[in-house]
């Protein structure tokens, strides 16, 4: 299983990015996908992950209402468009994929229910 991240770089505050996640080696129409953030010295966070089919969408309370999640089952591909960024935003990116069941109100933010992951992509806001 490879999961490769792109779309990462340094943006002005209230600028946007859109980052992406190519996957391979999974069924990827019968996983759910999230991404994370984590800086240095501190625990990874949840930001946003879709259910298989991309009808379901969770974020965290930091990007609600910013971040978009999204998905192209035909091109095995998730995609986190982030709008509004403030420099807090600032983190290495990881999207990260679980064979575990999401819908309604069932989803999880914890890491270690995700099996695998990307390498991570850089996100900088400068003020």
């Amino acid at each position: 299983v490879q999961l490769q991240a792109s779309g990462g770089g340094l943006v002005q505050a209230g600028g946007s990015l859109r980052l992406s996640c190519a996957a391979s080696g999974l069924t990827f129409s019968r996983i759910a996908m999230g991404w994370f953030r984590q800086v240095p010295g501190k625990e990874r966070e949840f930001a946003a992950a879709i259910n298989w089919g991309g009808e379901y969408t969770y974020y965290g309370d930091s990007v609600k209402g910013r971040f978009t999640i999204s998905r192209d089952n035909a091109k095995n591909t998730v995609y986190l468009q982030m709008n509004s960024l403030k420099p807090e935003d600032t983190a290495v990116y990881y999207c990260a994929a679980s064979s575990r069941y999401f819908g309604g109100a069932v989803y999880s933010r914890r890491p270690t229910e995700f099996e695998y992951w990307g390498q991570g992509t850089q996100v900088t806001v400068s003020s």
